[in-house]
């Protein structure tokens, strides 16, 4: 991990710590722990640069949530199934990519359900569980890692820009070793590094922190195999 990238880290606090461990490892975040954004760099300020003049419908789908999702909330909540989803105004980290792959008809919900009901060896077992959840199961980052490497979907992290595509999913671990993830913009920033568009702790926002924290996965979705 660079140096500058350990100087931009911040601790979260112990508060919210407690607050996150309810749903135990749905993503992680603060509203104190908010990275560097991509004009608050030391140095010269530079403005956001698009990357490509086709517009990406995941990274679309995600920034819509921009200014509409503006809480952090890692509450447990009985959702409707298939399709179900916490209030739009709220979530955690993982409903900004469900509810981006929503818009591609990928229903993160139902396909986590029903791989975790046919092959639940196969899943972290952090939370005490013995059988899936369709409440939670698909907002935990360490379960959609699974489920990604199993679609295939699974790339070589790398510390190289360049290696990242404008709808990729990165996942990284956070002080505390609490999961995060988020969906890289096809929007750079200081040195062009691409922006990501993720909820950290004060709802959906596009950011500067693609090599703030330790990378854990790097992600490039497709339509999900047959059962």
């Amino acid at each position: 991990m660079p140096v500058d990238a350990r100087r931009r880290m911040h601790w979260l606090p112990a508060s919210t710590l407690h607050a996150l461990l309810v749903v135990l490892g749905a993503c992680s975040g603060s509203e104190a722990a908010q990275p560097a954004t991509a004009t608050s760099n030391p140095g010269t300020a530079t403005p956001h640069v698009t990357r490509t003049t086709v517009p990406n419908p995941r990274v679309v789908a995600a920034r819509r949530q921009i200014g509409v999702t503006r809480t952090y909330d890692p509450a447990y909540v009985v959702l409707p199934y298939p399709g179900g989803d916490v209030p739009q105004d709220r979530g955690v980290c993982t409903d900004v990519v469900i509810r981006a792959l929503r818009g591609e008809g990928i229903d993160l919900q139902k396909t986590v359900h029903e791989d975790m009901r046919a092959h639940f060896d196969l899943y972290p077992k952090k939370w005490g569980l013995r059988r899936p959840d369709r409440n939670i199961d698909h907002r935990r980052v360490p379960n959609l890692q699974t489920w990604f490497t199993r679609q295939g979907w699974s790339l070589t992290p790398s510390q190289s820009a360049s290696a990242y595509q404008a709808g990729d999913l990165v996942t990284w671990m956070l002080p505390g070793n609490l999961p995060h993830i988020g969906i890289v913009s096809d929007r750079t920033g200081w040195r062009g590094t691409p922006l990501v568009i993720h909820n950290i702790g004060s709802g959906t926002r596009e950011e500067n922190i693609l090599f703030s924290y330790p990378i854990t996965g790097h992600y490039r979705p497709r339509k999900p195999a047959s059962p």
